[in-house]
């Protein structure tokens, strides 16, 4: 096996990066919208309307600004994920 085959990490990597980067960012950043607008609820949080699409925003910025700008995102640091460019 070649140095650049062992260096690409495996596809089971990449997708549980993906899922747990999500549902980190979903959860605290929607914890925080929450927080600050007031839409906690005794179960969590609800958002609608401006939270949401502000959450939506935080998600997409996560991603591209971590992804690309940072050399990547928590937990594809976390379980070495990041394919080489």
């Amino acid at each position: 096996m070649s140095d650049t085959q062992s260096s690409v990490p495996a596809t089971w990597r990449i997708v549980l990066a993906a899922i747990l980067d999500f549902l980190t960012i979903f959860a605290l950043g929607g914890y925080v919208i929450a927080r600050l607008t007031g839409n906690l609820t005794e179960t969590g949080f609800q958002l609608s309307g401006a939270p949401a699409v502000a959450l939506f925003v935080l998600i997409i910025a996560y991603f591209v600004v971590l992804g690309r700008y940072m050399g990547g995102t928590i937990w594809q640091r976390i379980l070495r994920a990041r394919r080489p460019r």
